[in-house]
């Protein structure tokens, strides 16, 4: 992963990420409950990428006065979006989640589906907590959409196939340092015309309670927790949350 920076992910991504990951999540789900979080205000959402949530929440959402603004650090990705972005809702910006992040107030701020963890030092994720109660209004929202890492283990690997066609094979080769709470790898895509594209991701995973730890630093507190964005009860078999965390 020499190289790898914080542009890497969604330059080498922004072309495929629209096919690949369009079912990821309820969009639907999603955007109702970020519309009734929001109240009527300003939302910003962190790792925007290609607007496959920003743009639907800004269509739905302009009929309630909710406004969309979302950051990426890739230019790749934002051009995705306003390729999408067909009436111009989203007001799509080059940024760094770790901050600063543009000016508000916000009245919700989201990071969806493992965003968060695409910082990938522990100081970054506590300081994009931060910066998002900067940019808040008194007693706004941040909501955060992430995986529940499992028991640690031992460091692991994993070499699989992803996918295959008559003319494409991608497969996946990953590794996991628990000691370090990262997690990395690459998608490996051969075409019979491409030759071979390799795709670079790293994250660096965190708890729920370390979450709140951060979140509590930045003078957040736990307002709601689901499993989804449907509002299922998180529980201890969890292995998704999402967390609405509020200024106090």
């Amino acid at each position: 992963m020499d190289r790898y920076d914080e542009t890497s992910y969604g330059d080498a991504f922004a072309d495929v990420y629209d096919e690949w990951y369009a079912d990821v999540s309820d969009i639907d789900a999603t955007v109702e409950t970020l519309i009734g979080l929001a109240e009527g205000g300003r939302v910003l959402e962190l790792g925007v990428g290609t607007g496959r949530l920003a743009v639907p929440l800004a269509t739905e959402g302009s009929r309630h006065g909710v406004t969309v603004t979302g950051i990426d650090t890739s230019s790749a990705m934002l051009d995705r979006l306003t390729e999408r972005d067909v009436d111009g809702l989203v007001t799509g910006l080059i940024g760094n989640m770790a901050g600063p992040l543009p000016v508000g107030p916000f009245d919700l701020v989201v990071v969806a589906y493992n965003t968060l963890f695409n910082l990938t030092e522990a100081r970054a994720q506590a300081e994009c907590f931060a910066a998002v109660g900067a940019a808040l209004r008194a007693r706004g929202r941040f909501v955060v959409e992430a995986y529940v890492p499992p028991a640690p283990a031992g460091p692991d690997t994993d070499v699989s196939v992803r996918s295959m066609t008559a003319d494409r094979v991608v497969l996946s080769v990953s590794m996991r340092d628990p000691d370090r709470q990262i997690a990395e790898g690459q998608f490996v895509e051969l075409t019979e015309s491409g030759g071979v594209r390799l795709r670079p991701w790293s994250i660096r995973y965190a708890s729920v309670t370390e979450l709140d730890d951060m979140a509590r630093a930045a003078g957040f507190a736990v307002e709601h927790r689901w499993e989804s964005f449907a509002r299922e009860p998180f529980g201890a078999g969890s292995e998704r949350h999402v967390t609405v965390f509020r200024l106090c």
